[in-house]
């Protein structure tokens, strides 16, 4: 048995080394991002390119350069510009796909800033997006031609902004790298900015799956100052001068609380190695938001700031669904009841055998009933995605639920592994 474990070892640690030597054959040390704007109106999306960046280290595994799990309502690609063959893949969303759900598109067109990263290739490659229709089918926007050595590919040194090095856990490539930006933070602020990171984080390390993996995370601080303290409140005539233009009232809705900023933004989380990005507010009012490989953002002085902190995390980070069904939200129709939902915590069934199917007890009936008897139970309960019909979730509360859930369902929580899994090999 123990010689059998053995060979499956060596058989894993050959795969990732192999992986390794492509990724060195294929691609330089260094990230390229690449920025863009998506435009259009409720039924039209059009791309147009802003620039390409040379940047330093590429922080991402050098093993996991395909993301196959197809999460995210986008998606952008690098093939290979002579063999046409896949070499690095990413799923995101992105806030211009929600307004596009919501009346105002209907009337009127906007456009939304975009970032990818990517490492950077040693020969030409066709960079590629493409956007999850209504039918759940991926449809292209996008197709660019890449050559690393276009001299108009920008290669410049980073807005030179303090840095704390928060968690040091080790080498990039094989942690979660996690930037934390202060949004409406003076000057005289940033101990403050600090001191809410170790009390977010450390809210984040008591939550499961999360506390058996402190050492797969890398933090960081950018200390960026804003002109005032705060942020803005457009529906109560409040305006704020801020680093990164964050601001309640997202599409009309109070407590969401967003920015439009990618390029601030991304142009300040530069100054370190990066996956993923957090925002903390200096706000007390309840709000955040947070968005698949986009964005992630929370205020820090509300009472339920933390338990905000990790679900907005759950969004950005883990491709996460919001399990909620009762609450107020901006979108018309924002799932397809025909189609089976990207994310892996939510389902309507139409292909539920690749999702948490195996995890439900043979006597737990589907759909499961709302009822005590199940309440601790993996099941089959309708109602999530904003949808009290026609969608089912895991369990009757999860941190994707409710701040009250004490953490996250086994559903999310083996979501969540994985993810750290895809950032860490």
């Amino acid at each position: 048995m123990i010689r059998y474990l053995m060979i499956i070892l060596l058989f894993a640690l050959s795969g990732i080394v192999t992986a390794h030597d492509n990724f060195q054959k294929t691609f330089q040390d260094k990230t390229l991002r690449l920025d863009f704007t998506l435009a259009g109106n409720d039924t039209t999306t059009e791309i147009f390119i802003e620039q390409q960046r040379k940047l330093d280290d590429w922080a991402g595994s050098r093993v996991n350069l395909v993301d196959d799990r197809n999460y995210g309502n986008f998606r952008y690609q690098l093939f290979d510009h002579q063999t046409g063959q896949l070499i690095f893949s990413r799923g995101f969303g992105s806030l211009f796909q929600e307004w596009q759900s919501t009346p105002e598109a209907r009337t009127m067109k906007r456009s939304y800033y975009q970032v990818a990263l990517m490492p950077f290739p040693k020969n030409k490659v066709d960079f590629v997006v493409e956007k999850r229709t209504w039918d759940g089918v991926y449809e292209q926007l996008l197709k660019l031609e890449i050559d690393p050595n276009d001299y108009f590919i920008v290669s410049e040194k980073a807005a030179d902004y303090p840095v704390e090095i928060i968690r040091n856990s080790g080498k990039p490539a094989n942690k979660v790298d996690l930037v934390f930006l202060p949004e409406g933070y003076t000057k005289d602020e940033m101990d403050k900015f600090k001191d809410d990171i170790k009390r977010l984080t450390d809210y984040l390390f008591t939550i499961p799956p999360y506390d058996q993996h402190r050492d797969d995370f890398n933090f960081y601080a950018v200390l960026v100052p804003s002109v005032e303290s705060g942020t803005d409140f457009p529906g109560e005539g409040v305006y704020k001068n801020t680093a990164f233009n964050s601001s309640f009232y997202t599409f009309d809705t109070p407590r969401y609380l967003t920015s439009r900023d990618l390029k601030s933004i991304h142009d300040a989380a530069a100054a370190v190695p990066y996956d993923q990005i957090y925002v903390l507010v200096n706000s007390p009012t309840y709000g955040g938001g947070g968005f698949y490989n986009y964005l992630n953002l929370t205020s820090v002085d509300n009472e339920r700031s933390p338990q905000v902190f990790v679900h907005e995390f759950g969004h950005g980070f883990a491709g996460l669904a919001d399990e909620y069904y009762t609450s107020g939200v901006a979108f018309d129709e924002f799932y397809n009841l025909k189609v089976e939902p990207w994310e892996p915590n939510i389902t309507t069934r139409v292909a539920f055998g690749g999702k948490w199917e195996s995890m439900i007890d043979a006597e737990t009936p589907r759909p499961t009933p709302r009822i005590v008897k199940y309440k601790d139970k993996v099941g089959l309960f309708e109602g999530g995605g904003y949808n009290e019909k026609g969608i089912y979730s895991p369990m009757m509360d999860c941190r994707m639920k409710t701040n009250e859930a004490t953490g996250f369902c086994p559903v999310c929580s083996a979501a969540i592994e994985e993810t750290i899994r895809l950032y860490c090999e």
